[in-house]
């Protein structure tokens, strides 16, 4: 296995990362900002008024696109079975 191959892969691999955590870190970013907003609008400093909401947001999101991010996550390991020979010299 050459340099080139391991950072093929490892370039593959973050991109698959990020794809696949992009949608439920956007999801949870957006909505703790918009309770921060609301905290700060009301100067409400409740802790669970700020928990509560993101999780159950990030478990709707994780509904949501989980079907995606396993197709996601499945062709890329299928793929990297399939060119294992490939990687072999």
């Amino acid at each position: 296995m050459t340099q080139d191959t391991v950072i093929y892969l490892a370039r593959e691999a973050l991109s698959v990362l990020l794809m696949v955590a992009a949608p439920v870190l956007g999801i949870g970013m957006a909505v703790g900002l918009l309770i921060s907003i609301f905290q700060a609008t009301t100067q409400i400093q409740e802790q669970s008024l700020n928990f509560v909401p993101k999780i159950l947001a990030i478990v709707a999101a994780l509904l949501l696109f989980g079907p995606w991010m396993l197709s996601v996550m499945t062709n890329f390991t299928e793929t990297l079975i399939r060119e294992i020979p490939y990687f072999i010299y």
